[in-house]
């Protein structure tokens, strides 16, 4: 019998052997903080004190309950104040009276109820309406 075909073989292995690439580089891993320039919020006011602002206007925003809304003005899902009415803007720093059912409220000033607190309200006090009436009917 002959064993001409192992020998054969043998070649074509070692001719493989010689054309395999190994890898000279390991695998890169991953790093934790890829985006390290993270673009500011820039949260905080939109409109000082004294300015004119139409209805749906916004007036500050926030993270936390920094600023609460007075008059003429509404508190959105993510602490957004905004202007219900066309207006002249008010900031004011009044005694905090909470309403202790508000998640906002238990979640950030949770063990506070004994305490007296002071925060800047913004109002919206509305622009005057003109004094010329028609009177249509009397009653």
């Amino acid at each position: 019998m002959s064993f001409n075909f192992l020998l054969n073989t043998n070649r074509v292995n070692s001719v493989i052997k010689e054309f395999v690439r190994n890898a000279s580089k390991k695998t890169g891993g991953s790093t934790q903080n890829t985006n390290c320039k993270v673009k500011p919020k820039r949260r905080g006011w939109k409109v000082q004190d004294g300015h004119y602002v139409q209805a749906g206007h916004m007036l500050a925003t926030q993270r936390t309950p920094r600023f609460h809304p007075g008059l003429n003005v509404g508190f959105g899902r993510n602490g957004t104040l905004f202007a219900i009415e066309a207006g002249r803007v008010v900031v004011t720093c009044e005694k905090f009276d909470p309403n202790w059912e508000h998640t906002w409220v238990q979640r950030i000033y949770g063990g506070r109820e004994q305490q007296t607190i002071m925060k800047k309200y913004f109002n919206v006090i509305p622009k005057e309406q003109h004094h010329r009436f028609k009177l249509v009917d009397e009653v």
